[in-house]
């Protein structure tokens, strides 16, 4: 065989290779973060709840999801492990930056958002109804009944 012939086979091994080691090392670092974990630290699940760490066993970890509520959750369902600071400002709302009094505000009804006072000597679109005609050719055809007989919604069926 030649070598043109094995080069797209030996690429696609070498592809393969570097995607499992990719995920591999992603794996590593997931079982690290989760073997460092210590009592007293911020947690954030793989279902987004947020929690504290009481204590920390094999496969397990005893989590505070409310002040006297506990669960045990498995190792593998801790997603983050996050540091004092960010889990403070995401649970208890500390350190939070304040509000700009400078910064526009955005207000309750958008109309202020949709233009300027200028737009205001442009004719609107009536949607209504028009006015009614006083010609008769109108208002007869209008009450003139269908001329099989038949009203709406009704059929040939008994």
């Amino acid at each position: 065989m030649s070598v043109v012939t094995l080069l797209p086979f030996i690429v696609l091994i070498g592809a393969m290779f570097l995607m499992t080691r990719s995920a591999k090392k992603k794996q590593q670092a997931a079982a690290q973060m989760r073997n460092e974990m210590q009592p007293g630290t911020g947690v954030r699940t793989i279902g987004g709840m947020y929690a504290t760490v009481k204590e920390v066993h094999d496969d397990t970890v005893l989590l505070e999801v409310a002040p006297g509520v506990h669960a045990v959750y498995a190792k593998n369902s801790i997603g983050a492990v996050l540091s004092d600071e960010e889990y403070n400002r995401i649970v208890h709302g500390e350190d939070a930056a304040e509000i700009d009094s400078d910064a526009p505000v955005v207000p309750d009804d958008a109309s202020s958002l949709t233009g300027s006072d200028d737009d205001a000597d442009v004719a609107r679109i009536d949607l209504g109804k028009k006015p009614e005609t006083d010609e008769p050719a109108a208002d007869a055809a209008a009450d003139a009944e269908p001329k099989d007989k038949k009203a709406d919604g009704e059929g040939d069926a008994k």
